[in-house]
């Protein structure tokens, strides 16, 4: 008896996980067919065949559900840049084809979840929040480090971003990037960010441009502004 009560409570958690896994697959399926607006909880718990207040047990409320969902998200797309930085074994030029690559597919693979990581979800919800900054960190460092490889030592930067970039990196632990690095890769971000939400949103289709050539020419540029 003392054995198998030892073992219980890992039977427990393994349940608990399995079922908030089911949660929150169902989630993303609401999220992919009608956006944030169409989470409703009791529509999931009806879906992995409990009651609404049983789902509680789970996930306190619709915010908490969102937030696990934005973290899964970003520790995806972390994973995705990393196994592309990874498996370039070529130049730094080839690891940052590859990574924006990666960044691409994962956007167009999963455009649902791409829009929950760069859009506040539902009005009031903190998309800001410090879980969530702290969740986005992994993906950027794989930028930066890729970067890193490709820039100048010395590189100039005006000294008033300087000074909010070591900000920011000393706040995120990130160490041995100078404020150039930090600077010119996020306006790589920002600038793939806009190709990307074009694309995911069918701005390019209505054109009737195919954007793959407009992604390679933003890297090419990139490389030679460094």
């Amino acid at each position: 008896m003392a054995a198998e009560s030892r073992t219980e409570p890992g039977l427990r958690d393994r349940f608990r996980a399995q079922v908030r896994q089911e949660v929150k697959a169902a989630a993303l399926r609401q999220l992919a067919e009608g956006g944030p607006e169409a989470l409703s909880l009791n529509a999931i718990a009806k879906q992995v065949g409990m009651t609404g207040p049983a789902l509680y047990r789970y996930f306190t409320n619709r915010d908490s559900l969102l937030t696990e969902l934005v973290i899964d998200a970003y520790g995806d797309l972390a994973s995705a840049l990393a196994r592309a930085a990874d498996e370039a074994t070529e130049d730094g030029g080839a690891r940052l084809t590859s990574v924006v690559q990666a960044y691409r597919d994962w956007a167009l693979a999963e455009p649902h979840r791409y829009r929950l990581l760069f859009r506040a979800p539902l009005q009031g919800y903190d998309a800001q929040s410090t879980s969530l900054v702290e969740a986005s960190q992994p993906a950027m460092n794989v930028v930066l480090n890729v970067v890193n490889t490709l820039t100048t030592p010395g590189a100039p930067i005006p000294e008033g971003p300087a000074s909010q970039f070591q900000e920011w990196m000393k706040r995120h632990g990130v160490e041995d990037i100078p404020p150039a690095v930090a600077s010119r890769t996020t306006m790589l971000w920002a600038h793939l960010h806009g190709l990307v939400s074009l694309e995911i949103e069918g701005n390019f289709t209505s054109m009737g441009i195919e954007p793959t050539a407009l992604y390679d020419t933003e890297v090419r540029e990139f490389m030679r502004s460094l």
